[in-house]
């Protein structure tokens, strides 16, 4: 058993990484700040990276989600129009806007994520309206600058759109 793999278990002779997350990522980093990088649990470390990746993108998706869901609302159910959904619309575009300030190496996921969440979008903006699916695209019919362009709101005339913002 290597150094990095005694540090990583609790004086039961567990392994912490699966016995207390919170105590293996705290005992970690102090290792690494205590400049100890071969004492540091590399394999896990590694995985962990790769899955705060994956989480990322996946909060991505999930913005973009709520964003088509409430436009497709916006559109197809004008008469329905809401406070509320303006305010979703604003916190789902600004919400993308920060992750990808933070991260913007996921800019070149968007257009994929839209294609990938504009059928779930589409589901669950049918189960909200009580609106037959059928009565959407089938395609994302916004384009990735549109879903950003805070003054954008589909089914209102382009004169009008400006003084939608919150």
């Amino acid at each position: 058993m290597t150094l990095a793999q005694k540090t990583s278990q609790s004086a039961h002779g567990v392994d912490l990484y699966e016995a207390d997350h919170y105590a293996w990522l705290v005992h970690n980093a102090a290792l690494i700040r205590a400049g100890r990088a071969s004492d540091v649990d590399l394999g896990h470390i590694a995985q962990e990276l790769e899955d705060m990746g994956r989480s990322e993108k996946r909060a991505l998706g999930g913005h973009l989600t709520v964003l088509l869901l409430h436009l497709l609302k916006w559109q197809f159910q004008p008469l329905h129009r809401s406070s509320s959904w303006r305010g979703a619309i604003y916190n789902a575009r600004e919400d993308i806007r920060a992750l990808l300030k933070e991260s913007p190496s996921l800019r070149v996921c968007v257009p994929e994520l839209v294609a990938d969440r504009f059928g779930i979008a589409r589901y669950n903006t049918a189960n909200e309206t009580g609106l037959p699916e059928t009565s959407f695209p089938s395609d994302c019919p916004y384009t990735v600058q549109q879903l950003m362009d805070p003054d954008f709101w589909p089914g209102v005339p382009q004169e009008r759109q400006s003084g939608l913002k919150c």
